[in-house]
């Protein structure tokens, strides 16, 4: 990394982990910190770096710092809109999207998911990314997103009537 054309595409592909991490309703002041050290790891370990898809490097270092972070904090923000949660739950009654109430138990719900399941719905559903495209960002198999996403839909739908009762 020792060019000036080096850089300027290091900070293009931190500026869209930057984006990422605040589509994940991630704070500026996080998101910044985050990339701050992603950016910090990926100058520490350039030289070891065997990846030829930097970006996918970048964001998975990112998600793994802020799971890092969330464990130590227990917290997470998510601040859906009407029109995401209703992708998330096409498969439910309309009449249940309706009320502020409902997106605030949508949000708790979510954040109930082990991180790796909430991660997986977001991206799928908030993102509309492939599976392929989640499987590169994740570093998982396209079988393995796709069973992991079943799961993680399953779970939302069980966590989701069991607060409804």
């Amino acid at each position: 990394m020792n060019n000036l054309d080096d850089l300027k595409s290091l900070n293009t592909e931190l500026n869209i982990v930057y984006r990422y991490l605040r589509k994940l309703k991630i704070s500026h002041e996080d998101a910044e910190d985050i990339v701050q050290e992603t950016a910090y790891k990926f100058l520490q370990y350039y030289d070891s770096i065997r990846t030829p898809k930097i970006r996918s490097w970048l964001i998975r270092v990112a998600i793994n710092y802020h799971h890092d972070q969330y464990r130590k904090n227990n917290r997470v923000m998510l601040d859906l809109k009407e029109d995401q949660v209703k992708t998330l739950l096409k498969d439910l009654p309309e009449e249940i999207l309706l009320s502020n109430e409902r997106l605030s138990d949508i949000e708790y719900i979510l954040s109930k998911l082990k991180p790796t399941y909430r991660e997986l719905l977001l991206l799928k559903y908030i993102w509309d990314l492939k599976y392929d495209e989640i499987s590169e960002i994740l570093d998982m198999k396209v079988n393995t997103v796709k069973t992991s996403l079943f799961r993680a839909r399953k779970q939302f739908a069980k966590l989701y009537r069991e607060a409804n009762r």
